[in-house]
């Protein structure tokens, strides 16, 4: 079963910014689909990609999700043009867009079903995050990893629970703070963000071979192991989410944001005060 999600964008017509499949088996595979800007998303995209994540979590035929970018990317995190316009946009509204993401990743990691990252390529910012929040991550050997917000004057708000969670304290600070150049999907390994690292070619099989240990276990023992690891750490996550959306928010507000992202855009070196 095929469903394409189209949605008019802001700046142009996208058709199928989203599309899911599901297979015989009650494998549900969700595909960003911008190839063109590295499946960057847009507010459409987050809604789209949510509605994807909570409708096939709630079919009881879907066994497993397994989660992807089209093209040679994961997914670039937040368009860049997208999040430019933000610096113009009310509190409210910034808080709207950022509760969004919030509701995107947390939709990814309540998910009953076990959902499995295919990281086909560079997973970069808000890409990063939805790497953290699925269960398992299996990266090809040309996939980066990186949070470069910072240099663009802006934080990693809404992936932090997650990337703090996958990554511990540590290795999440030395991240988020200094915004090095993307890691290799090695180092990504060795670090804790993904579990297994093929060849481009082998992807697919080293996917399926994850589906297949998934597929011949109790469904409902799975869900019940992943309701115990969210309530858990539920009250922890919901009070972290809330505090990152007031602290995106008000970066959002700052000078730093508007000289980052202008400066990026505008192809120079952004000027600090």
């Amino acid at each position: 079963m095929r469903c394409a999600v189209t949605i008019e964008s802001s700046s142009d017509a996208e058709a199928d910014v989203v599309i899911r499949d599901i297979d015989e088996r009650g494998v549900a595979r969700i595909t960003i689909n911008r190839p063109h800007v590295h499946n960057a998303w847009n507010p459409q995209v987050v809604v789209a990609l949510t509605d994807a994540v909570e409708s096939v979590s709630a079919m009881p035929q879907v066994r497993a999700v397994v989660l992807t970018g089209e093209g040679k990317s994961f997914s670039a995190g937040g368009d860049l043009r997208w999040m430019r316009g933000i610096l113009d946009q009310s509190s409210e509204q910034r808080r709207e867009d950022a509760s969004r993401i919030g509701k995107l990743l947390v939709a990814i990691d309540s998910s009953p079903k076990p959902v499995i990252a295919r990281v086909n390529g560079a997973a970069i910012g808000g890409g990063f995050g939805l790497v953290c929040a699925c269960d398992i991550a299996v990266a090809c050997n040309e996939a980066v990893f990186g949070l470069s917000e910072v240099r663009l004057g802006i934080i990693p708000a809404m992936i932090s629970p997650f990337v703090v969670r996958r990554l511990g304290e540590a290795q999440a600070r030395a991240h988020f703070l200094t915004g090095h150049d993307p890691m290799p999907a090695q180092k990504a390994l060795d670090a804790g963000l993904v579990h297994h690292v093929v060849g481009r070619g082998d992807l697919d099989a080293a996917v399926e071979a994850e589906l297949r240990a998934v597929l011949r276990s109790s469904p409902t023992a799975i869900a019940e192991t992943k309701r115990l690891f969210r309530r858990t750490g539920a009250r922890g996550l919901d009070a972290a989410i809330e505090d990152a959306t007031s602290a995106l928010v008000g970066t959002w507000e700052s000078g730093d944001a508007r000289e980052g992202l202008t400066a990026f855009l505008e192809k120079r070196s952004p000027s600090w005060h």
